[in-house]
């Protein structure tokens, strides 16, 4: 079979194709993955490092090429394109040059008698599925996290961007690497469950919360670790003393950013009743300034949704709040000058609890935003949700700000637009929003199996 790729921003027209990976095709490459398996893990971890820093440049001399397949396949503005795959290299060389200081033995104990160490050992085959919205980063950051280790994967990338996939799989297979150490699996759910049921080690999950709570009981049957960064719905607390002019955008933009289609932006605005009105008009203005569009044009900001299915799911979540009372303030409709699976900036007030732009997950451009009265108040609204990824926090008060961030049942949280994703913190969340962490010395650390030797002097 074939996977089609189509163009979201015009029709979805035909622009190219991938061959369907066969079950004999799974069977195959996992049996080739255990077999360089002990090869791999074998080496010294800074001669793995040397062929990936050599796998780096070669990534890094397609970025051009990588940037443009994104935004062609799944609608990503050329601009925020170019930026997610600058920051994917940036986060890849952090590891390459940090992995030796965090991977190699540390002495949790010595005395006259014996020395206590802790090694860092690698899981085995692990199966990483990542996927459409940050293609490049969410594929290959994990992936060269767990070949440093001294794991061999197999990736299970979406769908909507078969095009990228077959390039990287390109780039992967002309490299240093040896054959079989990291390969791509092309296919959905069907061949990716028939993956998952083969003889593995661990799976790393990118995706929504129904899919991984699915794989974690594939992984418990198998008692194997999994990492899951899945969905959320973070919340934005704009309290009132803050400095509104100087945050505007910033709230905007952790909205809007890739039409809204990431899985820890700011999903639900909660906003002091007193600069409530103010805040809503200036978001207004800001959405009535951008350039819906091309997605290869350097002036749009805002593309497509991937897919018609998502743009389905963010029109039945905007018919909801709608016959439920909510008011649009700006959006709310599709465009009419555009073809393909565009929506314009939307922004609802008057929201009830019972919303579906309140309790699901929207991967779209729509911001639901709700009044409060107390910081008390504001902080139970915030948590009002079965996702703990993200939160942010907008105020001048480093006192106030500190009560909100202690209080947030979430696993990472921004002050004023600051970032919190780096290369070398953890990422991830609580409740339904995931398992483990991703990224950093902790990122590496899920990815090994941690021995304990003791030596006798």
């Amino acid at each position: 079979m074939k996977i089609i790729s189509t163009n979201p921003a015009n029709n979805f027209e035909i622009i190219g194709e991938a061959e369907e990976t066969t079950k004999d095709e799974v069977l195959k490459k996992v049996c080739l993955a255990r077999t360089v398996q002990d090869e791999w893990q074998s080496l010294e971890l800074t001669k793995r490092i040397n062929i990936l820093k050599s796998l780096y440049i070669d990534l890094d001399n397609k970025a051009t090429e990588i940037a443009n397949l994104i935004s062609l396949e799944m609608g990503k503005p050329i601009t925020q394109s170019e930026a997610e795959v600058k920051s994917t290299l940036s986060n890849i060389k952090w590891d390459l040059d940090n992995a030796d200081r965090i991977l190699s033995p540390e002495t949790t104990f010595e005395s006259d008698k014996e020395t206590q160490k802790v090694f860092y050992e690698p899981k085995g085959l692990v199966v990483s599925i990542s996927p459409f919205n940050y293609p490049f980063s969410l594929c290959c950051a994990i992936t060269m996290q767990n070949l440093i280790v001294g794991n061999v994967v197999i990736n299970k990338p979406d769908p909507n961007t078969p095009l990228l996939y077959k390039l990287l799989e390109e780039i992967f297979d002309n490299s240093k690497l040896p054959k079989g150490v990291q390969q791509f699996i092309f296919g959905g759910k069907e061949i990716g469950s028939f993956l998952v049921e083969q003889d593995i080690d661990m799976i790393c999950f990118t995706g929504n919360t129904k899919t991984g709570e699915y794989l974690y009981k594939v992984a418990a049957d198998k008692m194997i670790s999994i990492t899951m960064e899945l969905g959320g719905s973070a919340p934005g607390i704009i309290c009132e003393d803050v400095d509104l002019n100087s945050v505007i955008e910033g709230v905007f933009k952790k909205k809007f950013s890739n039409t809204g289609q990431l899985c820890h932006s700011l999903k639900r605005l909660i906003v002091h009743e007193n600069i409530f009105d103010e805040v809503v008009n200036k978001l207004i203005d800001i959405a009535k300034k951008q350039v819906l569009g091309n997605p290869l044009e350097r002036d749009t900001t805002l593309g497509p949704l991937v897919s018609n299915s998502q743009l389905n799911t963010l029109k039945e979540q905007f018919k909801d709040a709608v016959e439920k009372g909510a008011k649009v303030e700006c959006g709310g409709k599709q465009p009419d000058n555009l073809k393909g699976s565009y929506f314009e900036p939307t922004i609802l007030t008057n929201i009830t609890k019972d919303m579906k732009v309140w309790t699901e997950e929207v991967f779209g451009p729509i911001l639901p935003i709700i009044s409060f009265k107390t910081i008390d108040e504001a902080i139970e609204l915030a948590n009002d949700t079965i996702y703990g990824l993200g939160g942010y926090v907008f105020t001048t008060d480093k006192i106030l700000y500190e009560k909100i961030s202690k209080k947030l049942k979430t696993g990472m949280v921004s002050c004023n637009n600051l970032a919190y994703s780096a290369p070398y913190n953890p990422f991830g969340g609580t409740k339904k929003s995931g398992l483990g962490r991703i990224r950093g010395k902790w990122g590496f650390q899920e990815l090994c199996n941690i021995k304990v030797v003791t030596f006798e002097k």
